[in-house]
């Protein structure tokens, strides 16, 4: 499957109703009545379960307006742009034709980044809006979209705040990052007549589980029918969504968004802030902790421990998944006497200091290029979902990972199958502290983990981005905007 046999998807403007053509060998012909007459019957059930979602969001919308009132008193939503989350703009809509790109937070956001590049440049005629739900993703992405790019935060899934959106802003087009799929969001844009593609789709495991549900079934599939393009990371998500019955035209390959990390420019202020980095650690050992979840911290700190007694010269990076927990690291570290820097803080590695923990967001890329290994956190316990490591690979580190990475587990088989040293799945502490001495203690194997993730991430990444950009703009922007 991929974008050469793929037959154009339809205009946004054709109403979607049951279609009553099957194609075989190239004709088109009819579906025998029993078929048609179950299609009908499903899209009717969806129908049904959509009126019960929008009639329950109706009737909660007070109290979702109350959490909101209480994540902003928790610092979770912007002090002062948090009506935007209601459908209240604070910015002007300009004249013209207006693409909407949505995702939920930082590593979504992130990933549609080159394509909004890319569709700024292609198109300079299109005005382009991005929205993001989460206050941390506004925080780093804010200076890193072209300074013509229109900033909001998402409506929440209400009928009067997602329906306010829409009727303010009028999309042509809405592209929608990997598996933001709210029900008023995408049924409200469809009869607006306004189209809309999935990027970087996916589903988890468990998301997949319950959208398969008898109850929940009907609802995704009258969803998915509302996509005119859907773009899968991977050929197990693209099964996933074929199996949810997302028309199989609609389906089409790019490659992972999430391996064009090379596409991003760092900001200067970054650039100078890990230099002066750089050169404290320029006569030191060096190994990153990125991206840990709760609990994974004392599998890290217990590895570095291990590795202290035979390496005086260690310094581990720590970088927690929320800075707020890197504070709380801190904090307990320095309670056991230890000598920590928060990077927060712009703490130097004073002599006696062997951990630096990193509470900040938007710098993990620049922070790669700073060590020889990456640990990639969020993938030592069951129940976590692992993380992003082709930004490890990119910067040209030895790459390690536990094994429960969740959805990204095709990117450690895809390098893994380039290379079978490109990236490296340890158990727990003990495997992890004999992975990073033999790495510490063999030049040449490190070399070798080093080269092969590098490597690997090359091979995958090349074209990932052009290749989005064309799909996007054959079989969805050339039916949205004519």
């Amino acid at each position: 499957m991929g974008p050469e046999k793929t037959l154009p998807a339809q205009s946004h403007r054709a109403k979607l109703k049951p279609s009553k053509l099957c194609f075989k060998k190239g004709k088109r012909s009819r579906l025998p009545k029993q078929a048609e007459g179950k299609m009908a019957m499903a899209a009717s059930r969806g129908e049904l379960v959509y009126k019960i979602y929008r009639a329950l969001t109706y009737g909660l919308s007070p109290l979702l307006h109350l959490h909101l009132h209480w994540r902003k008193f928790r610092g979770l939503e912007h002090p002062l742009r948090w009506p935007e989350r209601l459908g209240r703009p604070s910015l002007p809509r300009p004249p013209g034709l207006l693409l909407w790109f949505h995702a939920v937070s930082l590593g979504e956001g992130m990933a549609a980044i080159p394509v909004i590049k890319c569709c700024s440049q292609r198109r300079p005629d299109v005005n382009i809006l991005m929205t993001t739900t989460t206050f941390s993703a506004f925080e780093v992405l804010k200076n890193r979209l072209p300074a013509n790019v229109i900033y909001q935060f998402a409506p929440i899934d209400t009928p009067s705040a997602m329906d306010a959106f829409l009727g303010y802003w009028k999309p042509n087009g809405i592209v929608i990052m990997e598996s933001e799929l709210w029900p008023n969001l995408v049924v409200g844009a469809s009869k607006c007549g306004i189209g809309l593609a999935l990027l970087n789709a996916r589903l988890s495991a468990k998301s997949f589980r319950n959208w398969s549900r008898p109850v929940l079934f009907p609802l995704i599939s009258l969803l998915l029918s509302k996509f005119s393009l859907i773009v899968p990371l991977s050929s197990v998500q693209a099964i996933h969504f074929q199996l949810l019955q997302a028309t199989p035209f609609s389906i089409n390959f790019s490659g992972d968004l999430k391996y064009a990390v090379d596409e991003y420019e760092p900001l200067v202020k970054d650039v100078g802030c890990i230099k002066d980095l750089q050169k404290q650690l320029s006569q030191k050992r060096v190994w990153m902790a990125a991206s840990i979840h709760r609990g994974e911290e004392g599998i890290m700190l217990g590895v570095h421990k291990g590795l202290m007694q035979t390496y005086p010269d260690l310094v581990t990076i720590v970088v927690p998944r929320h800075p707020q927990h890197g504070k709380e690291i801190a904090e307990e570290l320095q309670k056991g006497g230890q000598t920590v820097a928060l990077r927060s803080r712009h703490e130097k590695l004073i002599p006696g200091t062997s951990i630096y923990v990193v509470d900040t967001l938007g710098e993990l890329r620049q922070l790669y290029k700073l060590t020889p290994i990456a640990v990639i956190g969020g993938s030592f316990f069951p129940g976590l979902g692992g993380h992003n490591i082709s930004e490890a690979a990119a910067a040209g580190c030895a790459v390690l990972t536990g094994h429960h990475v969740g959805h990204f587990s095709h990117m450690v088989i895809e390098m893994q199958q380039l290379n079978p040293l490109s990236v490296m799945q340890v158990s727990g502490k003990l495997d992890l502290e004999k992975a990073l001495g033999e790495l510490f203690s063999d030049a040449k194997i490190l070399e070798s983990r080093q080269k092969a993730a590098k490597e690997a991430f090359n091979a995958l990444s090349s074209s990932v981005v052009a290749n989005a950009w064309n799909l996007l703009n054959f079989h969805f922007l050339r039916h949205v905007f004519s």
